[in-house]
């Protein structure tokens, strides 16, 4: 189970072209192209000996991106440049996603690390993530993170590389960190690290579980979530309204909009214990049991099930 204090990547699509370009002038010293339907990656390895591996690492990028891919239908990019710089020591961390004729991501991974340290990072699912969302005003960057840390482990958990207990712990661990403390004056007003990804996540948790309540269990955020990149991606920017109408429309229950007017402006609780009671989710220690017996078991399993269709 990752530990909470590991959501530490951040990215802003208001950057200036002096950051990117200094990306931009990072010596590549080796590339390689990979390629997915409608998509190619360009992974460039600003020290190319450093890395014990390099198979292993392409095989990280493209097994990352096929998550991705998956959970939307496609690739939320054309065309991407995924920037490598080698750090001392094992493991994934700072990775920054910005939009750049198509995207870039900058992300610095472990001389030392392991193909065990590849399959369980989560980092670059979740920078990739941030591709598939227009940009958005400051005020809703709660929107953007919170959407990147939820989706990331049901992209993975629907690949086929994370675990179903795992998704949830994962959920249990950190939702907790996203309810309103004393303070708070909603999403759009309250911009905490707290409220920023886990506010933001916990918004989408009970978005998609109320969605699949109102259809039957047919569709969920997911199916919005793909609507919402049909209109565009990073390389675009929208307004908060606009974006979550498109998505509302796409499920045909307006799900979206209602939950961002209450939310908007003033905390909401949110019953957690209660809600991973009727989830049929029992936390041990730092890991979960399952029980499909709970009132809510059949959405649970919905959300790392693979879509069944596209709308």
């Amino acid at each position: 189970m990752r530990a909470v204090e590991l959501r530490v990547s951040r990215r802003r699509h208001a950057v200036s072209v002096f950051v990117i370009a200094l990306v931009a002038a990072a010596p590549a010293l080796g590339e390689d192209i990979i390629r997915l339907p409608g998509a190619s990656i360009t992974v460039e390895l600003s020290q190319q000996s450093a890395f014990r591996d390099r198979d292993e690492l392409l095989s990280w990028v493209r097994r990352s991106a096929q998550s991705v891919a998956g959970f939307y239908g496609r690739f939320p990019v054309e065309r991407l440049r995924l920037v490598v710089a080698p750090k001392p020591g094992r493991g994934i961390s700072g990775g920054r996603t910005w939009a750049d004729r198509g995207g870039l991501i900058r992300i610095r991974v472990g001389t030392a690390s392991s193909e065990e340290d590849f399959v369980d990072d989560w980092m670059l699912v979740h920078e990739m993530t941030h591709l598939a969302l227009p940009s958005l005003p400051d005020e809703q960057a709660w929107l953007e993170e919170g959407l990147a840390t939820y989706v990331e482990p049901l992209a993975r958990a629907q690949a086929g590389t994370l675990s179903e207990e795992a998704v949830w712990a994962d959920y249990v661990a950190g939702m907790p960190n996203g309810l309103p403390r004393p303070g708070d004056r909603g999403l759009d007003r309250t911009p905490t690290w707290g409220r920023r990804y886990w506010g933001g996540a916990l918004f989408c948790l009970v978005a998609d579980l109320e969605i699949r309540r109102r259809t039957g269990n047919r569709i969920g955020l997911q199916h919005a979530l793909r609507a919402i990149l049909a209109r565009g991606n990073l390389e675009t920017s929208g307004e908060i309204g606009p974006i979550l109408e498109a998505g509302d429309l796409a499920t045909g229950v307006p799900v979206l909009a209602e939950l961002y007017s209450r939310w908007r402006d003033r905390p909401v609780p949110v019953d957690l214990e209660g809600l991973w009671r009727d989830l049929g989710i029992r936390p041990m220690g730092r890991s979960v049991h399952l029980h499909d017996d709970a009132p809510d078991a059949v959405l649970r399993r919905a959300l790392t099930a693979p879509p069944v269709s596209t709308l």
